[in-house]
């Protein structure tokens, strides 16, 4: 069996599967990502863009950008936030937002939900149930604690609640042991300030190469792992039902490899490339697209970084804890879904220099940037991006182009004004500055790491690319194990789904091994 891409999808069907003692090949296009003190610096990380992927893509106006990927082992969860949240249940029924429907799922909550505790559990999840107000049904408690308030942010949590709200602990991927508050002398994690959007130094983040992919290679010889292997197509029989080889390039050469099974775990948007660069006779417009949905549908968020600039220093550390999900579906003067609200990693001098500053900081020649960070809090808010069939990703000759028709915002803009008010009732008078380039990228179109929808599961091969088992209509063993198989993306981070989804897709291969 061969899996390509070993990010948090391909890495949970390969730990799945290891145990069977089949044969597994674990194709990877990049190598391991390199350990050094640079992985903690801000200027290197997010100034420097040195571990994001080099290649250029193009806007549907023919603009460049330079996509949010990492061609690393353990993929882009290198350098994710951790931020491993369930969908909401109501998330997998059709949802009205005033700019269209979000579509239901063709399998409900009731499904996914073991495999959201096997998930968590693997992932090294902290939390607390019953804090959360749109939180889905669990069948039992989060495998490990919660990651506790440092003073200014359990000060916050205080406020917050006073005014009626439900702020909670957000769940993390981490291997963080914790006594009186503070990284135990046995944990991995330190609680630094360098964990969102920063490769970890310590290996302390539950990534898809600490958790998954290391300690599989570990314990079962049947798996292996080929690095700086681009998978370049896949072939197939000459009926065009089963795929025969996997194409790779490799320090200059090509190679060829074959698996009774091929699971592609790209990420939507570099799996949706694959299949359309393995057009064939038999399929001329790309494998597995008779539908013509591969690449469609292209969901990533509505989302921005906000900075809010205080009068008082936050010597907040881990900052990484607290979210508020009161305005998820709705709030007293809207009735259509708002979105989450949820910390992210303090502010860097380095990060915030890097940016484009507004126009009224414009005429300070050397701006404080320092002092800023200092007294900075920070929030990432994601409302729902709806799946366009307009919005695609596509090759123009050898060109990748990333259309994307402009989101209605209104919802966004309404969760943004949300946080500045309880803020505001909270005490702490903030300004509000957006953190446009964040992991070193513009948000609208480079920001690529919530990718999802370009292959749609479904039961009819004509509006879906995959079964219910994520296996392409039109072929007999290609699997899909990333977030392509998305019908929607809800408003939460797409991680935990993905590994969930992986390790079910990896049960049904699992019964056809047997």
């Amino acid at each position: 069996m061969i899996v390509i891409g070993s990010g948090p999808g391909g890495a949970s069907v390969a730990h799945r599967l290891a145990p069977t003692g089949k044969r597994i090949l674990l194709i990877e296009r990049g190598g391991y990502l390199p350990r050094s003190r640079a992985n903690w610096d801000a200027q290197t990380v997010f100034v420097d863009g040195a571990y994001q992927a080099t290649e250029t893509w193009y806007g549907k106006n023919g603009d460049s950008f330079h996509p949010g990927l990492h061609y690393y082992v353990g993929g882009n969860s290198k350098v994710y936030g951790g931020a491993l949240f369930r969908m909401r249940e109501r998330d997998f029924g059709e949802l009205r937002h005033k700019a269209g429907v979000s579509p239901a799922w063709p399998l409900g909550y009731e499904v996914f939900e073991p495999y959201y505790a096997e998930a968590e559990l693997l992932f090294h999840v902290h939390g607390q149930r019953c804090e959360d107000p749109t939180e889905p049904p669990a069948s039992g408690p989060f495998p490990y604690p919660p990651v506790s308030h440092e003073p200014r942010i359990q000060d916050l949590h205080d406020s917050l609640a006073k005014d009626g709200l439900h702020p909670f602990h957000l769940p993390l991927g981490i291997l963080l042991e914790e006594k009186g508050g503070r990284a135990a002398p046995t944990s991995t994690c330190i609680r630094c300030d360098a964990f969102d959007g920063f490769p970890c130094l310590l290996n302390g983040k539950a990534d898809a190469q600490v958790i998954c992919v290391d300690p599989a290679l570990a314990a079962y010889p049947n798996l292996s792992l080929l690095t700086n292997a681009y998978v370049s197509r896949l072939d197939t029989d000459a009926t065009g039902r089963t795929v025969t080889d996997v194409i790779v390039r490799r320090h200059g050469k090509e190679e060829r490899f074959r698996g009774a099974i091929v699971v592609v775990a790209c990420g939507a948007l570099s799996t949706a490339l694959l299949l359309l660069r393995s057009a064939s006779h038999r399929h001329p417009d790309g494998l597995a697209n008779g539908s013509g949905l591969v690449g469609r549908n292209y969901m990533r968020h509505d989302q921005s970084v906000l900075m809010a600039l205080m009068l008082e220093p936050n010597d907040t550390v881990f900052q990484k804890t607290l979210a508020v999900s009161d305005f998820y579906f709705g709030s007293d003067d809207w009735d259509f879904p708002l979105g989450l609200i949820q910390m992210c990693a303090t502010s860097h001098g380095a990060q915030i220099r890097g940016e484009a500053l507004p126009h009224w900081l414009e005429w300070l020649p050397k701006a404080p940037f320092e002092a800023m960070a200092r007294r900075s809090m920070d929030f990432w808010l994601s409302s729902e991006d709806l799946p366009r069939p307009e919005n695609r990703i596509r090759y123009d000759g050898d060109r990748v182009v990333l259309e994307m028709v402009e989101s209605d915002l209104e919802a966004h803009r309404r969760l943004r004004n949300k946080l500045k008010q309880i803020l505001s009732r909270a005490g702490f008078r903030p300004v509000l500055l957006e953190r446009r380039f964040y992991f070193g990228l513009d948000i609208p179109i480079g920001g690529t790491a919530h990718q999802a929808g370009t292959a749609r599961f479904g039961t009819d091969p004509v509006t879906s690319v995959l079964d219910l088992d994520c296996r392409a209509h039109e072929l007999d063993n290609l699997y899909v194990a990333d977030a392509s198989f998305f019908p929607s993306i809800a408003a939460v981070n797409p991680t935990l789904t993905i590994i969930a989804n992986a390790l079910r897709v990896a049960d049904r291969i699992k019964e056809r091994l047997t």
